[in-house]
């Protein structure tokens, strides 16, 4: 067994509960040493999910993210769990696409406020 696999042994493979939410997730060594917690039994195709958050198991039983643009269209990933956890925020994925939203609800609270109304006939006496 080689030290990788022999880290990924004792650290990283493995099943965890999540902290925030409670439930169970797969738990896998990157490529950098560190511990992430991925969505179990969930693998879409890699090109609906955006590129920096693209996980992908080597043979060797770590994951990396997969940021090759644009992906195999047959390419499987992974999903972190905290993009799925109802108990943590959810991530400004696309900064373009919520600033969009931001706008489309300022603009929808526009139009769902009441007319101005209407100037009164006779304007008041100023001075």
């Amino acid at each position: 067994m080689g030290a990788s696999e022999e880290w990924s042994r004792r650290l990283g493979s493995g099943r965890s509960r999540c902290p925030y939410c409670g439930l169970v997730g797969d738990r896998a060594l990157t490529l950098e040493h560190d511990v992430v917690l991925l969505e179990p039994d969930m693998a879409p195709l890699a090109h609906t999910v955006p590129a920096e958050h693209r996980w992908i198991e080597l043979s060797d039983g770590r994951v990396t993210v997969y940021g090759v643009c644009p992906p195999d269209p047959f390419q499987r990933c992974r999903v972190e769990h905290r993009l799925a956890c109802s108990e943590q925020p959810l991530p400004d994925l696309w900064p373009w696409l919520t600033a969009l939203r931001d706008e489309n609800a300022r603009r929808a609270e526009r139009l769902a406020d009441p007319e101005p109304p209407e100037p009164p006939e006779q304007w008041p006496d100023a001075g």
